[in-house]
């Protein structure tokens, strides 16, 4: 690449383009966000297997009660005889007990949300993809940007160079009378025209600068050309277009989606099913009344319920989830034509973009013999002040062209990149470790309790 060829020779230290999508990739905020998005979603699956364990309460009791009882009953009570007691006083009634309930059956409403929360996860998971693939084009575009606008600026402030000279010798023609005042006054014009020019390019690699901190994540410095990914590339737009709707993020997580929604069927449809639990309870107490100073119990039941009619809602519910697992598929098959339209138009920009670099060096090659030719010809009175100062802004223009168009070469090859569902630190090979998502899963899959998360919160 000669993006840079403007803007003279790259330091020895510079700063390349895959370290800067390395620090992208490890310390955009609004990627650390979705990161932590993905480990939350984790903890869906955790909820769903607790379905599969007992749960056990303790309950215990404690106060202070008064009783005044008159029975008509009693020892030696008989048919003929009735035996008046009396009791009364005060106790502190206390108990402590536990129930365990395991369910045994609730219509594979357990098994079927685990399964849900792990497509909700691998979902997630490549929502955290399509971000990370944003993040790093978002890089590799402002990297490029600022490349871009570096060498506007240069390519502006030597014309302004170049314009100042000429207004000089056209002033010391003048002098000698070879030049009319038109001449001059061409000149300046052309002079304070390549001065806006080079103003509003310096704006522009201001805001460029701006933005790369702001995506980057620190101020750009002695940056180092940057060049294509075309070896990562498919060899075809055919086979690109093939691993788009294989590969792409958008793609997998919308199947993803239809696995949830497919499930979120089967677990309404089981609410219709009967319900099988065991719970198991003892319970020690004591003063429970004035004559029962100390009783304990324990009881082990199996209980099935069967719902017959609630209302109606349950039916509605599933009506409801498979209208939107309808939904779900057609959304599927919108993000498989939408990801074949940016394959196919990612592919042809790419090809465009080869094309426009040959013709912006040849343009180049061509404007400066042209500009050379002019200025000969001007010495000679062939050519006038206005062809000189047009052929040296067809060199201008043709300089901005060629450095545009190495822009848009590089980004092109980093969209197709994207698009098919490659654009990964692992594809790129970035020095740095990838994120691991199922490191935090495998954390808490299976934990049966705890509040701290697995880095310590």
């Amino acid at each position: 690449m000669v993006l840079m060829a403007f803007a003279g020779p790259a330091p020895a230290l510079a700063d390349t383009i895959e370290a800067a999508l390395v620090r992208a990739y490890r310390n955009n905020p609004q990627l650390n966000a979705q990161r932590a998005l993905v480990r939350s979603t984790d903890e869906n699956v955790a909820q769903a297997l607790s379905g599969y364990r007992p749960k056990a309460a303790l309950t215990a009791s404690g106060g202070f009660q008064y009783a005044d009882v008159a029975a008509t009953s009693g020892p030696g009570a008989s048919a003929t005889r009735l035996i008046r007691s009396d009791v009364h006083g005060t106790d502190a009634p206390r108990s402590v007990g536990v129930t365990v309930t395991e369910t045994l059956f609730n219509g594979n409403q357990t098994a079927n949300k685990t399964r849900a929360a792990e497509s909700q996860v691998s979902g997630a998971r490549e929502a955290l993809r399509v971000l990370e693939e944003t993040v790093l084009l978002n890089a590799a575009t402002i990297y490029m940007d600022f490349l871009r606008d570096a060498a506007i600026v240069e390519v502006q402030r030597s014309n302004v160079l170049v314009l100042e000279q000429t207004l000089k010798q056209t002033r010391d023609r003048f002098s000698v009378g070879t030049v009319t005042p038109t001449d001059v006054a061409q000149a300046e014009a052309q002079l304070a025209a390549g001065k806006t020019q080079q103003l509003t390019a310096e704006s522009n690699l201001v805001t460029t600068r701006s933005n790369f901190r702001r995506i980057i994540g620190d101020d750009p410095s002695n940056l180092a050309p940057g060049s294509p990914v075309d070896r990562f590339l498919p060899k075809s737009p055919g086979s690109a277009v093939e691993l788009g709707l294989t590969e792409n993020p958008n793609v997998t997580a919308a199947m993803y989606g239809i696995d949830v929604n497919y499930l979120q069927v089967k677990i309404n449809e089981g609410a219709l099913l009967p319900t099988v639990s065991l719970q198991a309870a003892v319970q020690q107490s004591y003063e429970q009344t004035l004559t029962t100073f100390r009783s304990f119990g324990a009881a082990a039941v199996a209980q099935v319920s069967a719902p017959i009619y609630q209302g109606g809602a349950e039916y509605a519910l599933i009506r409801q989830s498979k209208e939107t697992l309808a939904q779900q598929r057609l959304n599927l098959e919108t993000t498989r034509d939408q990801t074949r339209a940016n394959v196919v138009t990612a592919w042809g920009q790419l090809v465009a973009g080869k094309a426009e670099v040959v013709s912006a060096q040849s343009q180049v090659t061509a404007s400066e013999i042209a500009l050379t030719g002019v200025r000969r010809e001007a010495t000679v009175g062939q050519r006038t002040t206005l062809d000189v100062l047009n052929a040296q802004q067809a060199l201008v223009n043709a300089r901005i062209a060629l450095v545009t168009a190495q822009h848009d070469r590089v980004v092109a090859s980093y969209a197709v990149l994207g698009a098919v569902g490659r654009l990964s630190p692992q594809v790129l090979k970035l020095p740095t470790t990838a994120y691991d998502p199922s490191v935090h899963y495998q954390q808490v899959r299976d934990s049966w309790s705890g509040v701290q998360t697995p880095d310590g919160r």
